[in-house]
């Protein structure tokens, strides 16, 4: 059953709405930056969004995971890195509100806005130490990095001749004196603005509490270690995670619908004729709100579903896991063919740097080269639970 918004999340949604133009008018400059503009990130500083998922105790909402997703979707809508970095990083509070309360305090304890990157990739190496580990390494991809002052980040555990000797993957949690963001690194097609760069560590000390096991963050199991009662905290990281890139994903899809109803509104063919009133155009269009809408539809009535085991203190079952999954990436997956059946019907025109059109295209095609929204593994997963056979833990 769906949940009414709370007061927290429409307040944080009213935000978003209210700061629209804002994203909307910067989503040029932030892709030209190929990080979010200052203008945008202060913006989504201010909605609240990132604090969705973060513990009351903090500053946060401690949100109906479906409020955080809504609002996801309406800032990708606006702007697509803007959604996708809302994605990413508004995740990491979630996390790390389980995390040792040392670590929660010097996260949140003097400033409740404060942003964490990732990722969570274990191409890093630590040796253990006296308290802690030493740890280096250079990872890809850390969305939204230039507006963070911390980074949770993978790797695994080395013995003094650098052999690994555990293959579970740890994260590690550092402050931004600690590693470096490699601002030539980020040179591509799609979702510049949402400044993904490399970044690198360089046998920085890392004291035991700020290091954990992503294996830790499932059925609730690190929440019950310091304390967490709300039911969010019980969902499993690797169910909750992958949702997050589902909905920024589609968000961009929504935002490239709207761009192109704007776009064809006024848009005059080479034949003199009205686009809007060409049934090509027409029947593209209508064929595509409708599948966007029902992968929205999808999305979310398969998490308010999820929430209410949960929330009733039942465990997910493996099933449950993999069928969200297979709907999340199916869902984005029927909404990006759809964006590209109107992308060509659009016409050269919306090649136009200038059109907004061409740019939820772009960052729509980037998003799907994420690992969450690579759909073969959950669909062989399902089919393997379903049949009794061995399932692929990578798979979901």
């Amino acid at each position: 059953m769906a949940a009414p918004m709370t007061q927290a999340g429409y307040e944080v949604m009213q935000r978003v709405e209210e700061s629209a133009e804002v994203f909307r008018q910067s989503a040029a400059e932030s892709e030209k930056l190929g990080r979010l503009s200052d203008v945008s990130a202060k913006q989504l500083r201010e909605t609240g969004v990132i604090r969705l998922l973060q513990p009351k105790e903090y500053g946060g909402y401690e949100a109906h995971p479906v409020e955080f997703f809504e609002t996801v979707l309406k800032v990708g809508a606006l702007c697509g890195s803007a959604g996708w970095v809302s994605g990413v990083v508004g995740i990491h509070p979630w996390q790390l509100g389980q995390w040792d309360k040392r670590l929660q305090d010097e996260l949140w304890a003097d400033d409740p806005d404060t942003w964490i990157a990732s990722p969570y990739a274990p191409m890093g190496r630590a040796r253990k130490v006296e308290g802690g580990y030493r740890f280096s390494g250079r990872w890809a991809f850390s969305s939204g990095t230039d507006h963070c002052d911390w980074i949770i980040l993978g790797g695994l555990l080395v013995d003094d001749d650098g052999t690994v000797i555990d293959p579970e993957a740890h994260n590690f949690v550092l402050p931004r004196a600690d590693y470096e963001i490699h601002h030539d690194s980020w040179d591509v097609l799609g979702l510049r603005g949402s400044g993904s760069k490399d970044v690198s560590v360089t046998d920085a000390f890392i004291p035991d509490y700020r290091v954990n096991k992503p294996t830790n963050f499932i059925d609730g199991y690190q929440a019950e270690l310091v304390g967490r009662q709300a039911s969010v905290y019980r969902l499993p990281f690797t169910t909750i995670f992958p949702a997050a890139i589902n909905a920024a994903t589609l968000a961009m899809a929504e935002g490239a619908l709207g761009a192109f109803v704007a776009f064809t509104r006024n848009r005059v063919s080479r034949t003199g004729g009205r686009a809007a009133s060409d049934p090509v155009q027409t029947i593209a269009l209508g064929e595509a709100a409708a599948d966007i809408a029902a992968s929205r539809v999808q999305f979310m009535d398969d998490w308010n579903r999820l929430y209410d085991v949960v929330d009733a203190g039942q465990t997910l079952t493996r099933e449950q896991r993999i069928v969200v999954r297979r709907n999340g990436v199916r869902a984005v997956r029927r909404s990006v063919d759809a964006v590209d059946r109107l992308f060509m019907n659009a016409g050269g025109a919306a090649l136009q740097q200038r059109e907004p059109l061409q740019r939820f295209w772009r960052d729509l095609h980037a998003g799907m080269n994420h690992m969450c929204n690579v759909a073969p593994p959950l669909y062989q997963a399902y089919a393997a639970d379903l049949f009794g056979l061995e399932v692929d833990p990578f798979g979901w």
